[in-house]
């Protein structure tokens, strides 16, 4: 049996009323590092775990033994949406909790000139997305394509890939991903 790691450390600091730079800044673990493991893109060594949840505090095994409610919650208001990420890059959720989800839906907002990174992102599962307003670039192995209003994508998200916005104006993405990993 695996443990979502990610997504209980997740539920436990909304449910404090943290945001990751604040458990960051109480732990002294980068909010990188914190982001990297809610998103189950990084496994935690039992230390750096210790040290996170002496942020709240919450012991190893309370923290295991912890299960977070699984949202029966069926609509959201703009308002309601969960910001996982702020900056040149912001998506925010549909849902404040995955736990149980299958599936990861987020309303993206990508600043002019903002990409995912140099390194091409890879992870399990599936996404895709349609393109609201504005033009992205997305890199799907070798291929690049530039994706206007209505165009989407679909892809397995084991094959690497990355996002840029082009031209001067803000785009926005609505995206979803199967598992979700983000």
């Amino acid at each position: 049996m695996s443990v979502d790691v990610g997504n209980r450390l997740r539920s436990l600091r909304l449910m404090h009323n943290l945001s990751q730079r604040e458990l960051a800044r109480r732990t002294g673990v980068p909010n990188t590092t914190i982001s990297l493991i809610e998103s189950n893109s990084a496994n935690p060594s039992v230390g750096a775990l210790k040290r996170i949840l002496d942020g709240f505090p919450i012991g190893l095994a309370e923290f295991f033994a912890f299960e977070p409610q699984r949202s029966r919650r069926a609509f959201y208001a703009s308002e309601d949406l969960v910001e996982i990420g702020k900056g040149a890059i912001s998506y925010k959720q549909v849902g404040e909790n995955l736990f149980g989800r299958s599936l990861q839906i987020l309303k993206e907002c990508y600043q002019p000139g903002a990409d995912t990174g140099k390194v091409s992102l890879v992870h399990d599962g599936e996404e895709g997305g349609v393109v609201l307003f504005g033009r992205l670039e997305v890199t799907v192995d070798d291929e690049r394509k530039i994706l206007g209003p209505g165009d989407a994508y679909y892809f397995e998200s084991r094959r690497p890939h990355r996002f840029r916005c082009v031209g001067a104006e803000p785009c926005h993405v609505i995206s979803a991903c199967t598992p979700p990993t983000f």
